[in-house]
């Protein structure tokens, strides 16, 4: 009826996503080399990147290979745990809130 109505403003922002660690577990098992492959494979990274990640969790017990939105960081590692599997490692990795 002629008049116009417009939305209030609520002041609600929105907010960046959390941002979450995918890390990777060392064992006795897994292969440096698969490591890699998953590092390459899986994470994007390059050769000489996922050897530095690969060695950090050799001699650390632990490395991390990325840091993403949790949806993303549940997917990798499912695929890393998919992937160990298929290769028979037992290979793990966690996702840790950033």
């Amino acid at each position: 009826m002629g008049s116009t109505q417009t939305a209030a403003r609520t002041g609600n922002k929105l907010t960046e996503p959390g941002q979450y660690r995918v890390i990777l577990l060392n064992d006795d098992y897994t292969s440096m080399e698969f490591v890699v492959e998953i590092l390459i494979g899986v994470f994007h990274k390059e050769e000489a990147e996922a050897t530095r990640i690969m060695l950090d969790v050799h001699r650390k017990g632990r490395g991390m290979a990325g840091l993403y939105t949790f949806d993303i960081a549940v997917t990798k590692t499912e695929q890393v745990h998919s992937l160990a599997r298929q290769h028979e490692f037992p290979l793990r990795c966690l996702v840790e809130k950033a």
